[in-house]
């Protein structure tokens, strides 16, 4: 039996960074609103209540019945999950003078409690809420305070209960995985065992059996999710698995071919479709961006459709949903973060039912199972890539042309990116989260080059750095390089005569402009 950590989720914008600190712990966890508490409890070793954006008082905050698992496994209790035991065991929450957040040290802390064993004096902690604990429930007792707050971490030993009013899941709190890896480890006693091996071993086990002798049907995107997808699928069931590759005309730069060839060399049946045309036609002289992500959505599944229908016998189609595509796509507040094209169920006429094997893995752990599976790092370490392609990387309606420009600038920049060695050996592409142009089509700049005036398009560069993309800092690329590709863009690309590079960070911009 799997043993794991249940994180309840109360609506914290960190909840998935718990879960992500907890795996990598070697542990199994499950984010799970905070009102569905799993009914069977085997292999639950622990409990860890988020963060949320509500006050304990406010009429629409999230309760959640603590019987359920206070006093019968661990339960940590973060930020609001501080606040919300401690209001509902009989202490007392009350609002701030002042908001509490930012940087904070814990100038008390007791070392000898299992919560805070190995921490250093005037250790740095994040804070992050309006409320604060001004009297803990009367069978509790402190064991960390700051200069402001006194109550920041308490206990209740009998219970197997601990509480912190800061994030030691966010970086800036320094032994914030310290923390948290004395209570999966130490305290719920997990026995680290969930690892990129163990995953493959078992889910492969699991393919087999649930498949059985039946096809599949999986639409590759040449992403890292689903070449993992394909490759973990052709382990378990072999040539009964056939991919379709789509291609709408707005991939990078010779990115087709290059993807076709990689998917051959890891032995996968693949069917390439080039149904650039099609799109390219149901797209003219559309600028809006939504629209134009609807019309690739419904025509990646037209065409998908028609080649899926030529295999008869197929019963399940194969998708690359990870873990943080469910949690953003069924948002407990109620307000969707994003509509992922993985989730929300088979169009009827496909009449297939759905298998999706890395729906509990985060994006790390998916390249980590793909270097487990032997797969080649060009598909491993491949930068994300949305779905509509340059469409959306594009300003205004999409053209051929307009393509084109965009393929050449991006390629030069991504390139270069390749090439560039920083000093620790790491090229600057494998520092980087996600990076490529944007063409600013609906603007022109004048330009002079040679003796002639012009008046062509500028292009934006973006390059990011993130660990799941929910939050985004712009990267702090090297002069040097970013005056060689400018000067390389500009003399190269015909149509473009001016670069700029975006400095905005996730929130409150997005990773792509549209």
């Amino acid at each position: 039996m799997q043993e794991k950590i249940i994180i309840l989720d109360f609506g914290s914008q960190t909840t998935q960074l718990i879960g992500r600190r907890v795996r990598e712990l070697d542990t199994f966890c499950e984010i799970v609103p905070y009102n569905k508490f799993p009914k069977d409890t085997k292999g639950i070793i622990g409990v860890i209540l988020s963060g949320s954006p509500y006050s304990v008082h406010d009429p629409e905050a999230f309760k959640v019945d603590l019987d359920q698992f206070v006093g019968k496994v661990p339960v940590l209790g973060i930020c609001y999950g501080a606040q919300f035991i401690a209001n509902t065991l009989g202490g007392k929450v009350e609002r701030s003078a002042t908001r509490e957040y930012g940087r904070a040290l814990l100038t008390e802390v007791n070392t000898s409690d299992a919560l805070f064993k190995g921490f250093e004096k005037d250790s740095q902690v994040w804070m992050s809420h309006g409320d604060t604990i001004t009297e803990i429930p009367s069978d509790c007792q402190v064991i960390a305070s700051t200069p402001s707050v006194k109550n920041a971490a308490y206990t209740n030993k009998s219970k197997n209960l601990w509480a912190v009013q800061f994030h030691p899941e966010v970086f800036h709190t320094l032994q914030g995985k310290l923390l948290l890896s004395n209570f999966v480890v130490n305290i719920c006693h997990s026995h680290c065992t969930w690892s990129a091996a163990s995953f493959v071993e078992t889910t492969v086990a699991e393919l087999k059996q649930q498949l059985g002798n039946d096809r599949v049907i999986l639409g590759l995107s040449g992403g890292v999710d689903s070449s993992v997808c394909a490759t973990l699928l052709n382990r378990a069931i072999g040539d009964r698995l056939t991919c379709i590759f789509v291609d709408h005309g707005m991939l990078r730069k010779n990115e087709f071919e290059k993807v076709m060839n990689a998917y051959k060399g890891l032995g996968l049946k693949v069917i390439g479709v080039d149904a650039s045309e099609r799109f390219f036609k149901d797209l003219e002289g559309v600028s809006d961006p939504e629209q134009k992500r609807k019309i690739i959505g419904r025509d990646f599944v037209e065409v998908f459709n028609a080649e899926a229908k030529k295999i008869v016998d197929a019963k399940w189609l194969a998708q690359g949903t990870i873990y943080p595509d469910r949690i953003e796509s069924l948002s407990i507040t109620g307000m969707t973060i994003k509509s992922h094209h993985n989730v929300g169920g088979l169009p009827k006429e496909m009449k297939l039912q759905l298998c999706e094997p890395l729906q509990w893995l985060f994006k790390d752990e998916v390249r980590r199972v793909g270097y487990e599976l032997g797969m080649p790092e060009s598909l491993i370490k491949r930068h994300p890539f949305p779905g509509p392609g340059l469409a959306v990387r594009i300003l205004g309606d999409v053209t051929r042309e307009k393509v084109r420009i965009l393929q050449e600038a991006d390629d030069i920049y991504i390139e270069r990116m390749h090439e560039w060695i920083c000093e620790d050996g790491v090229s600057l592409y494998d520092k980087i989260w996600q990076a490529g142009g944007v063409l600013l089509s609906t603007v022109r700049s004048v330009g002079v080059m040679g003796d002639e005036r012009t008046y062509e398009h500028p292009v934006a560069l973006r390059a990011v750095t993130s660990t799941d993309a929910m939050t985004a800092d712009w990267a702090h690329l090297p002069y040097e390089f970013m005056a060689t590709v400018s000067n390389e863009i500009i003399n190269k690309v015909r149509g473009v005569n001016r670069v700029c590079y975006d400095i905005s960070s996730k929130p409150p911009a997005t990773i792509e402009w549209e």
